[in-house]
């Protein structure tokens, strides 16, 4: 090992060491659009019927879980379950999710499952009823000024799930005292004002998938609370409509490709 830079003999850094392989100073191999670190072709991600993976990081499925449903867990749901462990989320914890997509709906499920007292932050009224459905009990128009002053300095923790640009200060503004919004869904640059973390010593903290101490636990969680992701499931050949339908923002709240046509 080579102390003054925290590698070992197989070159795994600090994060490696520590069971969060995702932060990896090397930067994390992407199972789709990244490049294979040994023979340096583009990885394709699981498109195939039959893979080969490193037994390290494949996860035994607890019983009781559908696999379909359970697959988005491995990178949604790890996701936003990484921010909302880090932040002990617990018991009376007051918790808001901004934005109720593939990420937002997991992050809804799992914060209900420890104690917390959920809300939701959507900028239309339309998803009401399906925030209920997944156990919040309460709900934003992030969009009407009235409710959001009215949910002024209200939220222990904000999960940030939104996917396009957008500003954080709203948000932060609905962070109590030495809370944190953790933001996870847009991964692009940010723009921050001082003075809207200043005010009430709040934090902006941010999570990437996870590791596999953390990966396992989350799956055992899910098993014990029947956890998984609302998913549809289409046959991989019809892969192209599910990306189309994806641009036109219709998952409900996953697509899931069935690969057993490929036999």
């Amino acid at each position: 090992m080579a102390v003054g830079n925290i590698v070992d003999s197989c070159g795994e850094c600090a994060m490696c060491l520590a069971g969060q392989e995702n932060f990896c100073h090397a930067f994390p191999t992407l199972t789709y659009g990244g490049t294979d670190r040994q023979d340096g072709s583009a990885t394709l991600g699981a498109f195939s019927r039959e893979y080969v993976v490193r037994d390290r990081f494949a996860y035994p499925l607890p019983a009781g879980l559908d696999p379909a449903a359970a697959a988005p867990l491995l990178c949604a749901g790890i996701t936003v379950w990484e921010p909302l462990r880090a932040l002990g989320v617990s018991p009376g914890t007051r918790v808001a999710v901004a934005g109720l997509g593939g990420l937002g709906h997991l992050a809804v499920k799992f914060a209900v499952a420890l104690g917390a007292e959920t809300t939701v932050l959507s900028r239309s009224a339309d998803k009401a009823d399906d925030a209920r459905r997944l156990g919040a009990q309460g709900f934003v128009v992030s969009g009407d000024p009235e409710q959001m002053a009215g949910a002024r300095d209200r939220f222990d923790v904000v999960i940030d799930t939104i996917s396009a640009p957008h500003p954080l200060g709203p948000y932060l503004g609905l962070v109590a005292m030495d809370g944190t919004l953790s933001h996870l869904g847009h991964l692009g640059p940010v723009t921050v004002e001082t003075m809207d973390l200043l005010v009430g010593r709040k934090k902006l903290s941010s999570a990437g998938s996870g590791g596999r101490p953390a990966t396992a636990a989350m799956l055992e969680f899910c098993a014990a609370h029947g956890i998984t992701a609302d998913v549809e499931v289409l046959p991989s050949a019809r892969v192209n409509e599910a990306f189309d339908r994806l641009r036109r923002n219709e998952a409900h709240y996953r697509f899931v490709l069935d690969m057993s046509d490929l036999d």
